[in-house]
């Protein structure tokens, strides 16, 4: 998905709130993400989060934050494989603080990837899950987004393509107004039109 067509889904959920939980999100996760190779993105096994690697690389690249690159930690990297493609998981066992760590997993994680998080959380690495209803994971992360598949909005991959994107966006300083309006939007609701 290229940036007009991101533009374009979060025109499409403009009312629906998914852009700004998406930017929310991913503000955070940018903000958390503080040293080039400190954030670790984790997955199941059958179900390594590649797709949203690629885009946060691409998103680190042309935006110049190393930070955001992301290290795919893999279950069983094939030996051969290119050295950023063949990082397993003593890498998680190795998480510390200052890191980053951001499990993506649609379905239930299963049991390995919950202990995995949690002795990652435990020595300090910060966790965050971009999840699809998963309550035990959710419950493990400092901060997540939940995506259950009962939402009819978007989709658990369109959640990934927004994050991603949002993540290489610039920091924008709000001031005291811009601040107040947005409380007062998520008080009473966005002005009608």
């Amino acid at each position: 998905m290229d940036a007009s067509q991101v533009r374009a889904l979060r025109e499409l959920l403009a009312t629906t709130g998914w852009p700004e939980r998406t930017q929310d999100f991913a503000r955070s996760l940018r903000a958390s993400a503080r040293v080039p190779g400190g954030l670790l993105l984790f997955g199941p096994r059958d179900d390594e989060p590649w797709h949203l690697a690629a885009h946060l690389d691409d998103e680190s690249r042309l935006c110049g934050l190393p930070e955001i690159s992301p290290t795919l930690v893999r279950w069983d990297p094939p030996p051969g494989a290119p050295a950023h493609l063949r990082i397993g998981l003593d890498r998680l066992e190795a998480a510390r603080r200052g890191e980053t760590l951001l499990v993506v997993s649609e379905e239930t994680a299963p049991e390995g990837v919950l202990e995995r998080v949690d002795d990652a959380r435990r020595v300090g690495a910060t966790v965050f899950a971009l999840e699809g209803g998963d309550e035990e994971l959710r419950g493990l992360a400092h901060e997540s987004l939940s995506v259950p598949p009962s939402e009819s909005a978007i989709s658990f991959d369109a959640a990934q393509h927004l994050v991603s994107a949002a993540t290489g966006e610039p920091r924008v300083k709000r001031g005291l107004r811009d601040r107040l309006a947005g409380l007062l939007d998520t008080i009473t609701g966005p002005p009608a039109g």
